[in-house]
């Protein structure tokens, strides 16, 4: 049987995760704030363009959001045009944007009103995992919910995760790209020290992946992007400062003490700020440099 499906939100990461649901086991419609993009992608696809996020819900058993924050979700609902003017008892909202796990608790509950179900489903591997159809999917929500949704994220997804209840998914994801935030600032720091010490980053980078010191960033981003100084626009310097935000905010919420989340939070919301909402998250590391007085290369 098909199942029809909507999908809100084509950026860099919605419009490969979408474009595996157009399948003959789905028949989907799209809606996007710049309707030149949906326009685009129905081009291509067997996608029906929607002309309001209502008229994309209708007649759906699932819709799909992938925007930017929480609150953009959020503001979907209860205007005229918006979700819950579209979609029917018993439908579901999948929820992959990276969002914050109060307002996800909170949209949660707002459609339990309207018997909709909800589950935060962030997901991690950027656009070459979404193009792969191999992302990471962080579920928060009841478990039926989960193993409802499973059909529809199995689509663009390789690991599926039931994380607990709704926000968990959310949660992790933070934590996940704020260990990321992490990883980049202090290889930079080290980087950059050992530069100045007349250390090659080369050298360096080559000894610390064969060491204990290495991350994803030491591996892969540094020999790739900043030593090759390509700084490819694959994920918004801004959507990692709001990120770490939200993993800052998480483990305040839990009283949990973090210094560490704290300060990177702070130091990825300064390099957002003096860099730009154009700027690709590991330009951060453009700070350190300037700071530093060192081009590291």
């Amino acid at each position: 049987m098909t199942t029809h499906v909507a999908f809100l939100g084509l950026g860099a990461i919605g419009t490969p995760m979408a474009r595996h649901l157009v399948a003959p086991s789905f028949e989907l419609a799209v809606w996007n704030r710049t309707r030149a993009r949906a326009e685009a992608f129905a081009r291509d696809t067997a996608a029906r363009v929607a002309r309001t996020p209502a008229d994309a819900a209708r007649g759906a058993a699932f819709v799909v959001t992938c925007l930017p924050t929480s609150q953009d979700v959020e503001a979907l609902l209860d205007r005229p045009d918006g979700l819950l003017a579209g979609l029917a008892r018993g439908a579901m909202l999948i929820d992959c944007t990276s969002g914050d796990p109060t307002t996800s608790r909170r949209i949660a509950a707002r459609l339990a009103e309207h018997d909709i179900a909800f589950i935060d489903a962030p997901v991690s591997g950027g656009t070459i995992g979404a193009e792969r159809g191999t992302l990471t999917v962080m579920c928060g929500g009841d478990a039926a919910a989960f193993e409802r949704a499973r059909p529809v994220i199995d689509a663009f997804g390789e690991k599926l995760v039931h994380c607990g209840p709704v926000g968990s998914g959310d949660a992790l994801k933070s934590v996940n790209n704020a260990l990321l935030a992490v990883h980049i600032w202090a290889t930079g720091e080290g980087i950059a020290a050992l530069a100045k010490a007349g250390v090659s980053p080369a050298v360096a980078l080559d000894v610390i992946n064969a060491s204990s010191g290495r991350s994803f960033a030491s591996q892969q981003l540094f020999p790739e992007r900043i030593l090759t100084r390509a700084f490819p626009r694959t994920f918004r310097l801004a959507l990692l400062d709001k990120d770490a935000g939200i993993a800052a905010g998480v483990a305040r919420e839990q009283r949990v003490p973090s210094p560490l989340l704290q300060l990177t939070s702070e130091l990825f919301r300064a390099a957002h700020t003096m860099l730009g909402e154009d700027a690709d998250h590991v330009e951060a590391v453009r700070v350190i440099e300037q700071w530093a007085g060192i081009e590291i290369k």
